[in-house]
């Protein structure tokens, strides 16, 4: 198992890929070992409607890639993945 994987997921427009997004991660939960959000808050007090995922994995290539593959197929998501190992 590989721990030195990294995935990088940017998010745009939140309200509307927020569940296929979740739907996914869920999915592929026993892969994830550190999971961190970022968005910036707007001046009204409200989420932006874009954000940041940052993703440690535990598991082996193949499944990283089907995990990337997945989100990048939904529509106003990018993610990518870097190997540190």
């Amino acid at each position: 198992m590989n721990c030195f994987q990294i995935m990088a997921v940017r998010v745009e427009q939140r309200d509307k890929t927020a569940v296929e997004v979740q739907k996914i991660l869920t999915e592929y939960g026993c892969s994830i070992r550190t999971r961190l959000g970022l968005h910036d808050q707007t001046d009204d007090n409200t989420c932006s409607p874009s954000g940041i995922l940052i993703l440690q994995l535990a598991c082996g290539e193949n499944v990283a890639e089907e995990l990337n593959k997945k989100l990048n197929a939904v529509s106003g998501v990018n993610a990518k993945l870097v190997n540190l190992g």
